[in-house]
């Protein structure tokens, strides 16, 4: 068969799909690189090397590769993110005033702040639902050298609350679209070790709405509505450029390990930035890096075991910048998840997957309605049919099982009010496909 043309195959990465999903991993990472991926929990991710996909794990398990590659998929993500029992402290501001002759009509005699509570009604489907594609092509330079192309996400989420939330400053819009197109090459020392590296280029839209919601003043115990305000209001996008490197260790055809690193930039994000009656040029956001290291263990002709040890440096992401005030802080700490899994090659058409992943989240003390968090629970189960030696279409679904999480979010650290207390819960559903093809 005729070999894909490589100019074919960058016009497809260049016109693939925009990402916006409500993140599938902790924080706001996307963990939905593939089908197969999925349906392991991403156990031994970087060095199994069954189809294409591998090159969002590790461009050097590229030389596991005889022939070319292509790989294509979509993943469907149905969050299910609830706000519960939550309570807005807010502050009614009470003056006393009488009118007086010229020059001024009103002399203010007195003002008092007195906090006010209320309850807030439980709201769901913060989370929206997303379709997140990716697309990877696998070029066979010679016997020892590859070349990768890939197309995908590692960041996004997407959470919109009803504009008459109750505490509508701390809920409204937190959208994050991000694209990571990437180049890679590999190159195979010997028999057993790989190396392999390459440059990503990442293009994110954010958007960002806060509202500040009703604010009364009580004049003289008359109440007077001043109406709702707006606190933030941002539509930006840009363009960072990272890198990833990576090796692979083949101690034999059934036992090996893979080890890879992504830098991820700063993202300086340009467009209508509004905060609290300033406007600014600039949006900073800062992406974490990511390292992976991973085994695969063909410990019977029909079985293998894998498994895959994530760290994410979240610490990274402390606050969300516009020029050099901070809009939200965040103040995260690097997280980490681990994940088993296993495969059954059942028939020579047929292989069945099963993984389970513990998700650490990086929110510490400073959680968030807008991105609501905690650490995750994956039970995921998959499966490829080998249509002909060439082509296979996998199979893969995920429930991702969150945790009650007791939070107290401030508008601005150390000043009580405005305030929420509330509790928060995200699970997911994720169901994937994908087509493989060798040439």
């Amino acid at each position: 068969m005729k070999k894909t043309p490589l100019i074919t195959s960058l016009s497809v990465l260049a016109s693939a799909s925009l990402i916006s999903a409500s993140a599938g991993a902790a924080g706001f990472q996307i963990n939905e690189h593939s089908a197969t991926g999925l349906g392991r929990a991403f156990a031994g991710d970087a060095v199994i090397g069954d189809n294409a996909s591998v090159l969002s794990r590790n461009a050097a398990a590229m030389t596991l590769f005889k022939r070319d590659a292509m790989s294509m998929g979509l993943t469907y993500v149905r969050p299910d993110s609830t706000i519960k029992d939550a309570q807005y402290h807010s502050a009614q501001v009470n003056i006393d005033a009488k009118h007086i002759l010229s020059p001024k009509p009103i002399e203010i005699t007195g003002v008092e702040i007195s906090p006010t509570v209320t309850d807030v009604d439980d709201v769901d489907g913060i989370g929206k639902q997303a379709v997140v594609p990716n697309i990877y092509y696998i070029h066979r330079l010679s016997d020892s050298w590859y070349l990768g192309l890939a197309g995908y996400s590692n960041f996004g989420t997407d959470v919109e609350f009803e504009p008459d939330y109750a505490a509508a400053v701390f809920g409204g819009t937190t959208k994050v679209t991000s694209m990571n197109a990437g180049i890679s090459l590999a190159y195979k020392m010997n028999d057993h070790l790989s190396f392999g590296g390459g440059l990503d280029v990442i293009y994110g839209i954010g958007t960002l709405y806060r509202d500040i919601g009703e604010v009364d003043v009580s004049v003289n115990e008359i109440l007077v509505p001043l109406g709702n305000h707006n606190a933030l209001d941002v539509e930006a996008s840009g363009v960072g450029v990272g890198a990833n490197i990576g090796m692979m260790y083949e101690v034999n055809d059934n036992n090996r390990f893979g080890l890879s690193y992504k830098y991820s930039p700063e993202i300086q994000a340009q467009g209508d930035i509004h905060y609290v009656g300033q406007t600014f040029d600039n949006l900073y956001l800062a992406l974490p890096d990511i390292a992976e290291f991973s085994g695969y263990h063909r410990v019977l002709p029909e079985v293998a075991l894998h498994y895959s040890v994530q760290w994410i440096s979240w610490s990274k992401f402390d606050s969300l910048k516009a020029d050099d005030v901070a809009l939200k802080e965040f103040q995260w700490q690097d997280s980490y998840h681990y994940s088993l899994g296993a495969t059954w090659y059942a028939t020579d058409n047929w292989a069945l997957r099963t993984g389970y992943m513990f998700d650490k989240t990086p929110v510490d003390q400073l959680a968030s309605i807008s991105i609501p968090d905690s650490n995750r629970q994956w039970l995921s189960a998959g499966a490829t049919y080998h249509w002909s030696a060439n082509t296979s279409i996998d199979f893969g679904m995920t429930y991702l099982i969150g945790e009650d999480v007791a939070i107290t979010e401030y508008l601005e650290e150390h000043v009580a009010v405005p305030r929420i207390e509330a509790t928060t819960r995200s699970d997911a559903l994720l169901f994937a496909m994908q087509f493989s093809h060798s040439f």
